[in-house]
């Protein structure tokens, strides 16, 4: 029996995930470190969402997720992404109920924060100006 391998990659912002899921005991690591120890709290709750969904075929595949990049939130947001893109891959089944549950869970939310322009002081607001 050929052991399924599948490895998938979720991005949020600047931040990079690479997860890779194969057939075991419903093991999840994060940089090395069990979820159950992963901190902060609410970031750890955003991970175990697709999890969640998918009750059975979590509990027999094993994951290791790989995060560079981005913050805290952003780390969180693409774990999430990556752990979904392979279970849905792992059982074809999960797509549909990741989509209906959120549609942020498979498809990359593209949104990035706005460059600022040079001799201005943020993004959108331009310098004040003085008429005297």
């Amino acid at each position: 029996m050929v052991k399924k391998i599948i490895q998938s990659i979720g991005r949020r912002k600047s931040a990079l995930a690479k997860a890779t899921l194969s057939p075991g005991k419903g093991i999840i690591r994060i940089n090395n470190q069990l979820l159950s120890t992963f901190m902060p709290s609410l970031s750890r709750q955003r991970i175990l969402e697709p999890l969640l969904i998918a009750e059975e075929t979590a509990s027999q595949v094993d994951i290791k997720v790989t995060i560079s990049g981005g913050g805290i939130q952003g780390q969180a947001d693409a774990a999430r992404v990556a752990i979904a893109r392979a279970l849905s891959e792992f059982n074809k089944k999960l797509k549909k109920s990741f989509l209906d549950y959120d549609r942020q869970l498979i498809v990359q939310d593209t949104r990035h924060k706005e460059q600022r322009k040079p001799n201005d002081s943020k993004a959108r607001s331009s310098r004040q100006k003085s008429y005297r």
